[in-house]
């Protein structure tokens, strides 16, 4: 009782449709998927992944803070102050790779450089690239990467979801298969023992030999062998679905045997929306299949990385300008003063290597990169609409397979029929009839691996286009 509860609260807590049957005992393959999508370790891991994207963000974010800064000394010897100086700061780095400053130089003492100008000094300007860093830099690049690195994550838990419901489902068909095949086993061992007991009457009553009876119990113990080796592989395949099925609290839950495949297994409500047409999946796989649209953001973040590299093939050419003003207040007094009139102060760095050595082999090595990763690209390509391409002829086949199995087992059970009628008026053998049966269960079994092979490969079918998420 207990697991039938904890099984009902898994399924109420994804606030899944009850269905007409006792919930608790039976699962479907809807239920299974919801659960996994809900509660299994690999995607909760997928949404760590995520978070820790954002935390590269935000921190590709802080090298565009503004900084404030502060710097304060003072040396004092045998009684003479030689300086004493202090020089509150703010920087303000922006998009543009431009960065604004403005701050407050004081300075006072008896032993200063001529240089240097006693008193308070504001300032206010900015230091500009002129040719190296100006188009893009290691900030830019690095806010840019981050934020197709935050998009890749999630693309990628698409990704990984969609590998983990595909082997979600096909534990689930194979546990639905092993059922369904024990079911069909237990029911010929009741229709054995019944055929068993009533030809032991006849035996009983004279009308029938000895050796009828042994025929009888030989098949019924056939059937009975099959039974418990098909109950055996019915008790894995649950294990097997249970590596799929975890609880809210990130424990493990082991399906119990006394839960079973719904009634209506055959009627897959799921199925029914799959697209199925071929050029219509092709043509989503190309444009949206999460392991394409990683590639496309991993060449995003390559060709970034391509124009940063392309920057140590330019000089370092960096002007910084200021404008002065005794005092922090007057920095605003005249907007208009032309820049090098008066009351400032710039410098200009430049700096090239000679061969460009670096620089040349870096962006070679970027460029190479790209390359690489488009022909992977292609190669993921072509393999997904292969795999698309063939699990639909696989579909195609299955599904004519499947008429063509039913066809052949319902004459099978008319042979069976007519045996059986044959057997009792005194015309046939339980030989016969034990032949003819074991081929029908043979038919049975193969229509029953037929079809849930069929559904499995409708689960496929979206998998290798991406959409089972």
């Amino acid at each position: 009782m207990l697991v039938k509860q904890i099984l009902l609260i898994l399924i109420l807590s994804v606030n899944m449709p009850l269905m007409a049957q006792d919930t608790s005992n039976t699962l479907n393959s809807k239920q299974v998927l919801d659960l996994v999508r809900q509660f299994h370790p690999v995607v909760k891991q997928t949404e760590i992944y995520i978070e820790e994207s954002r935390a590269s963000l935000l921190l590709a974010k802080g090298a565009f803070d503004p900084l404030l800064q502060g710097y304060m000394s003072r040396k004092s010897l045998d009684g003479v102050n030689y300086y004493s100086y202090s020089s509150p700061s703010v920087t303000i780095p922006t998009w543009f790779g431009i960065e604004v400053q403005t701050g407050v130089e004081n300075l006072a003492g008896n032993r200063l450089d001529p240089s240097e100008t006693a008193g308070s000094i504001g300032y206010l300007g900015a230091s500009i690239p002129l040719a190296k860093d100006l188009i893009i830099d290691k900030r830019r690049a690095a806010l840019k990467q981050a934020k197709i690195v935050k998009t890749m994550a999630k693309v990628e838990q698409k990704a990984v979801v969609n590998d983990l419901l595909m082997n979600a489902v096909e534990a689930y068909w194979y546990w639905v298969k092993a059922y369904q095949t024990y079911s069909v086993v237990k029911n010929n061992v009741s229709i054995n023992l019944t055929r068993f007991e009533l030809v032991k009457k006849s035996y009983l009553n004279g009308e029938r030999a000895a050796i009828d009876t042994i025929e009888a119990l030989t098949q019924l113990q056939s059937f009975q062998y099959l039974q418990n080796v098909q109950w055996l592989e019915f008790q894995n395949a649950g294990l097997q679905l249970s590596t799929f099925l975890w609880t809210p609290k990130n424990e493990p839950f082991i399906l119990p045997e006394t839960i079973t495949p719904q009634k209506d297994w055959e009627s897959e409500t799921t199925i029914a929306d799959f697209n199925v047409s071929l050029p219509d999946l092709l043509e989503r796989s190309n444009l949206n299949h999460p392991e394409l649209l990683v590639y496309d953001l991993k060449l995003d973040v390559l060709a970034i990385e391509s124009k940063l590299k392309f920057q140590e093939l330019l000089p370092k050419l960096d002007f910084e300008y200021n404008f002065l003003s005794k005092g922090y207040a007057n920095l605003y007094s005249d907007p208009l003063m032309p820049l090098f009139e008066n009351n400032y102060n710039y410098a200009l760095k430049f700096e090239v290597p000679l061969r460009l050595s670096q620089g040349r082999g870096n962006y070679k090595l970027a460029k190479l990169k790209i390359q690489d990763t488009e022909l992977s690209q292609n190669q993921k390509r072509i393999a997904i609409q292969v795999k698309v391409k063939s699990y639909y002829n696989e579909m195609i086949n299955l599904k004519a397979q499947i008429d063509l199995q039913t066809k052949n087992y319902s004459m099978y059970q008319q042979l069976v029929k007519a045996e059986e009628g044959r057997f009792f008026n005194g015309e046939s053998s339980l030989f016969v009839i034990n032949s003819r049966e074991n081929k029908a269960l043979e038919a049975l079994e193969k229509l029953i691996e037929l079809k849930t092979k069929y559904f499995e490969t409708l689960y496929a079918l979206q998998w290798s286009a991406g959409l089972l998420q």
